[in-house]
């Protein structure tokens, strides 16, 4: 049974899976069958992209993971015992169905008291950081991935969840072709990276005119793009700070890459406005997911100063352009009344990151932490305003 009777229906913004070794290579074309490989290291399975060993997931498999919400209490209420990462962790659990497979997570979905969630990778994340000098590769790979969402997961099942496939924007033409492919087998959101797209030409914004063909295909068909976590390729520049090259290790905790963390969620909403794409596609549904809401406040600040000084830089004054149109899902250690008055209670999603180690071990409780908002706040929050941009 639920913790708590809620008078509304809840629809969870941000839902892991954990895949299986085979979910990269099980479709990867031929020629590419080397990229990917898992290897053994001292008794240890890794994951190995083009021959370089990721230590990005401690535990590749998912056979054994950390607890959900093993982290909740770091995040609230801080280490001022200064603990390390294992410490606050603790003790890993075996992965349940739940984890793998869409009808046991219905059952335990219902057991939680959520009736829609949205249902994002985990081992995904590393991929186009890593290919990101081949983009061939990196669509080669990506759709690999996505035919095993679709098949093990599909891309709603049962109106309840909504698995996000992934789209990866290096090679314009080949995007829509994915999204094509994708939108055909029922999706209703899809999954970006925050980050500039590769390309055979290097690197640049997502929302530059070149990629107008690929968003103009996106408002048409409705579905809601997540700007979802992942390694945005800053580490790069965090290693040229501190003098040496590493990969990025999101679970390890490192200072000064934490004061930076969200640069890459904060530039890529900046760019959609400040290079016109919001303008030039206003009916985009847009929406960021696992990347807090601290870099929100700065970056419309930001806005306000730029607007003021260069107006004619923008097609529309921007802060109510970001207003209008990003929709933020919050940490749990974030200040959820502050945030709803920043930007409308109309633009904040409930997401719990189960079964994360870094979210809510009871998705439901994140309600407690509205506690200052009214009845009807909550209930857009908590799944009204997610239903809106994926209504049944």
């Amino acid at each position: 049974m639920p913790s708590r009777e809620l008078p509304f229906p809840l629809f969870d913004a941000d839902n892991h899976l954990y895949e299986t070794e085979d979910a990269f290579t099980r479709y990867l074309p031929e020629e590419y069958r080397g990229a990917i490989e898992y290897v053994q290291v001292r008794g240890r399975t890794k994951i190995a992209i083009r021959g370089q060993i990721s230590d990005y997931i401690p535990n590749p498999t998912f056979e054994k993971v950390a607890r959900p919400g093993a982290q909740e209490d770091y995040f609230k209420n801080g280490n001022p015992e200064g603990r390390s990462y294992r410490e606050i962790v603790g003790k890993p659990m075996e992965s349940i169905p739940a984890f793998r497979e869409p009808g046991p997570r219905l059952e335990l979905m219902d057991e939680q008291g959520i009736q829609r969630s949205l249902m994002f990778p985990t081992l995904a994340s590393l991929l186009e950081e890593r290919m990101r000098d081949v983009p061939e590769l990196t669509h080669a790979a990506v759709h690999a991935l996505n035919r095993w969402l679709d098949e093990v997961w599909s891309f709603n099942y049962r109106d309840r969840i909504f698995t996000a496939p992934v789209i990866t924007l290096g090679i314009v033409e080949e995007a829509i072709r994915e999204l094509e492919w994708c939108l055909e087998r029922g999706a209703r959101v899809v999954l970006i990276r925050p980050a500039p797209a590769y390309g055979i030409r290097g690197p640049r914004s997502i929302a530059l005119p070149e990629f107008d063909p690929f968003w103009k295909m996106v408002e048409a068909s409705g579905v809601l793009v997540a700007f979802h976590s992942s390694d945005s390729g800053y580490q790069r520049y965090t290693a040229d700070w501190e003098g040496r090259q590493n990969e990025y290790l999101p679970f390890t905790l490192q200072p000064f890459r934490e004061i930076g963390q969200w640069r890459a969620i904060e530039d890529t909403v900046a760019s959609l406005i400040c290079h016109g794409c919001l303008s030039r596609f206003p009916e985009l549904k847009i929406a960021t997911i696992e990347t807090g809401a601290s870099w929100v406040r700065p970056l419309l600040e930001k806005l306000a100063v730029t607007y003021k000084k260069m107006p004619h830089g923008f097609q529309e004054e921007p802060v109510e352009q970001m207003r209008r149109l990003i929709h933020v899902s919050p940490f749990i250690e974030d200040d959820m009344g502050a945030l709803a008055d920043l930007i409308g209670a109309d633009r904040v999603l409930f997401g719990s990151d189960f079964p994360h180690p870094e979210g809510k071990a009871d998705p439901i409780s994140f309600v407690d932490d509205l506690a200052g908002l009214g009845d009807e706040a909550k209930a857009k929050i908590m799944g009204g305003n997610l239903s809106r941009l994926i209504p049944v």
